[in-house]
Order: C-alpha cells, then structure tokens, then sequence
C-alpha cells in the first residue's frame, strides 16, 4: 500500500518542461519507475497544472491491534 507525493507543480509550461529538463539531467535520486507525471487540463474554467508526483509505501507498523474488552 502507497500514496502518490506531490514534488513538484506549476500551471507555467515552460517552467514544467524546463523542471523535468533539469531533473532528467541533474538528479538521480528520483526513481523513474515510482514517478508519474501529469498534466490536468484546465479547459474553460481552470488553468492547466502540470504535476510530478512520486509513489511512496507505507511504513509497516509495529503496532498490532487488539480487540476491545468486552
């Protein structure tokens, strides 16, 4: 089990491409596999927003639960 983190959103193209440009070149600590980007059209009524986001897992818990005394 997982959640998707937000890294990185903006509604400038530009500065999206130019973001990934950067990343594609300079950091190696994203694993490409776990990223996702996207791009959420606006249409009419919102701008465009361009995200990257990473899936990240769950930490497994030590915690057990019990069941409540009746």
């Amino acid at each position: 089990m997982g959640r998707r983190e937000t890294v990185y959103e903006t509604q400038d193209e530009l500065e999206w491409r130019a973001h990934i440009d950067r990343l594609r070149a300079t950091d190696k600590c994203i694993d490409r596999t776990l990223a996702r980007l996207d791009t959420f059209c606006g249409r009419l009524m919102q701008p465009t927003t361009y995200r990257l986001s990473v899936f990240v897992t769950n930490p497994v818990s030590d915690h057990v639960e019990t069941a409540p005394d009746s």
